[in-house]
């Protein structure tokens, strides 16, 4: 498959979200990428599934909804219900994760499993099958704009052999640092699916600028 844009909205001027949303609407982007954190399990707040309710209602584009929060299993349907194609947990907040991903799936959205940097990608063996995308965080999660963390392509090709290895359909999702020095770099090492924000929203033009990171 031909790699997707995911845009972080988090990096957007929410004082005029709706332009945001109808700018990435036009562009060659593919989905919308929704951070929630709680303060908790990383030191920032977001928004919750009110203001993805709204997002929802402009957005002509699936949203790829990452949970950065303690007790993600309290708000699965919460986020189902708030328009979330694809929910993605965190590997670190879930004391059952199986379990957490079984509910997803049952509420009819597919099943993301979040890595911190330092997580290695082996502890997903067990569950791997299961998984529709694991998303590598290349930077400490909770903030935008930080520097890509290098060792991150191979954690990426390591993933990649796992998931081949194991027959999963398991797609691989990086955020964090992307823009186009990288992106070509990333998608060789085995992403499917790049994160891009910062490197949009503060462009001049981001339109282009997704268009580019599209062609990468």
């Amino acid at each position: 498959m031909n790699h997707l844009i995911s845009t972080s909205i988090l990096n957007a001027d929410f004082s005029n979200l709706q332009k945001a949303i109808e700018m990435v609407n036009i562009s060659s982007a593919d989905w919308f990428h929704l951070d929630i954190m709680d303060g908790v399990f990383v030191p920032n707040i977001s928004f919750g599934p009110r203001v993805v309710e709204q997002i929802n209602k402009h957005a002509t584009k699936l949203l790829d909804v990452h949970l950065m929060i303690v007790e993600p299993d309290k708000y699965i349907e919460r986020f189902k219900e708030a328009g979330a194609s694809y929910l993605t947990v965190h590997y670190e907040a879930c004391t059952h994760l199986h379990r957490t991903i079984q509910t997803i799936k049952s509420l009819g959205m597919k099943a993301g499993v979040a890595l911190n940097p330092h997580t290695p990608v082996s502890l997903l063996e067990e569950i791997i099958r299961d998984i529709d995308m694991v998303l590598i965080m290349t930077v400490n999660p909770g903030f935008g704009g930080q520097a890509f963390i290098q060792h991150s392509y191979d954690k990426i090709t390591r993933l990649k052999l796992m998931i081949r290895e194991r027959e999963s359909p398991a797609l691989i999702e990086v955020d964090g640092g992307v823009d186009l020095s990288n992106a070509r770099l990333l998608i060789n090492s085995g992403a499917d699916i790049l994160v891009v924000g910062s490197f949009i929203f503060r462009s001049t033009d981001p339109l282009d600028t997704i268009t580019k990171l599209k062609n990468a």
